[in-house]
């Protein structure tokens, strides 16, 4: 089974920036959209930014300008570039593997103001 682990969630004052990391176990992107996606405590999780199989990208309207989802093939890894991050970003970040349905483990970030 494909193993999905996140890094890089951290503190930080809004206005800031954070790069999270999802190493996978084996390259998986040929056959799947990777995503970035994020859980508030008590909330549902929601899609935080999509990278297609082909390399295309799709962000929800509160991402679009300040988040950037990018892969790095030969490293098996998807990142997400987040910058100006705002207080309701506080959440934890998950990353996924949409056709496979496996999610990884999340990795916590907060940001304060």
């Amino acid at each position: 089974q494909v193993q999905l682990v996140e890094s890089g969630g951290g503190l930080v004052q809004a206005g800031g920036s954070l790069r999270l990391s999802c190493v996978a176990s084996e390259n998986i992107f040929d056959a799947n959209t990777m995503g970035w996606y994020r859980q508030y405590s008590g909330k549902q999780r929601e899609v935080v930014a999509l990278i297609f199989i082909g390399g295309g990208t799709s962000y929800p309207e509160f991402a679009k300008g300040r988040f950037t989802i990018s892969r790095d093939i030969a490293k098996n890894t998807v990142y997400l570039q987040m910058n100006n991050l705002k207080p309701e970003d506080t959440a934890t970040y998950y990353c996924r593997a949409v056709q496979g349905g496996v999610w990884g483990q999340g990795t916590q970030v907060t940001v304060s103001s």
